[in-house]
C-alpha cells in the first residue's frame, strides 16, 4: 500500500531528496514541497504547507544532515522544526505522522558511534548521538522517548531512524515501519514542541 509522505530537508540537502523522487522504487506518493513557497511571511509558508502538504500525509521522512542540529548558529532551523511539529500534531484535519530519519552519509559517523557496555545493567548498548548536537528537538525528544531506563528499543521509540544506505536499500520497510507508529502505545507519548 502506498503512504503519503512528505519529504523535510534543509536546501543543502536538496539533492538527496531528489533523489529518492527520481531514483528510488518507493511505494509512496509523494507529498512534498518541490518548490519554495514565495513569501516572506513564515505563518502563511508554514500554513501553506500544512494546508497543502502535510494535512494529508501519513509519514514524514526527515532527511537528516550537518545542518540539521538544534545549537547550529548558522542555520535557521524554523522551517524543519515546523514542518517536524506539524508531522507530532494529531488534530482536525491533521492527523499525526510516523516520522523516519534519514541520516545522509555527511552525517553517519557523526551520530553511530558503535557500542558501549553499560554500567547500569551491564548489557552492550548501540550508541545513536541524537541530541542538539545533531538534530533538532523535535526528532531527538520522540525518538528517545523519556522512560527512565538506560535504553531504548523499538517500542520505546517513536520517530524510527536509519542510514542513507540502509533507506536506499528498502525504502518501504522503513516507510512502514514509520507508517505504523503511528498507533502504536508509544505515539501517546510524543511531544509536538519539546
Amino acid at each position: 500500500m502506498a503512504h503519503k509522505c512528505f519529504i523535510s530537508f534543509k536546501t543543502q540537502d536538496k539533492d538527496y531528496k531528489t533523489y529518492i523522487h527520481d531514483n528510488l522504487d518507493v511505494d509512496m506518493i509523494d507529498k512534498s514541497l518541490h518548490e519554495p513557497i514565495n513569501s516572506d511571511d513564515e505563518d502563511y509558508i508554514m500554513r501553506k504547507i500544512r494546508e497543502n502538504y502535510l494535512s494529508d500525509s501519513t509519514v514524514t521522512i526527515f532527511l537528516i544532515g550537518s545542518n540539521s542540529a538544534e545549537n547550529s548558529f548558522l542555520q535557521n532551523q524554523t522551517f524543519i522544526k515546523r514542518e517536524l511539529q506539524a508531522s507530532l500534531y494529531n488534530g482536525v484535519n491533521n492527523t499525526k505522522n510516523g516520522v523516519l530519519g534519514v541520516v545522509i552519509p555527511s552525517m553517519t559517523n557523526s551520530i553511530y558511534l558503535g557500542t558501549n557496555n553499560c554500567l547500569t545493567c551491564g548489557s552492550s548498548h548501540k550508541i545513536v548521538k541524537i541530541d542538539d548536537v545533531t538534530i533538532i528537538k523535535e526528532f531527538s525528544y520522540n525518538y528517545y522517548v523519556p522512560n527512565n531506563k538506560c535504553s531504548w528499543n523499538e517500542d520505546d521509540r517513536y520517530c524510527v531512524l536509519t542510514t542513507w544506505e540502509e533507506f536506499c536499500a528498502t525504502p518501504n520497510y522503513y516507510i512502514d515501519q514509520a507508517f505504523n507508529k503511528r498507533t502504536h502505545a508509544i505515539s501517546a507519548f510524543t511531544k509536538v514542541k519539546p
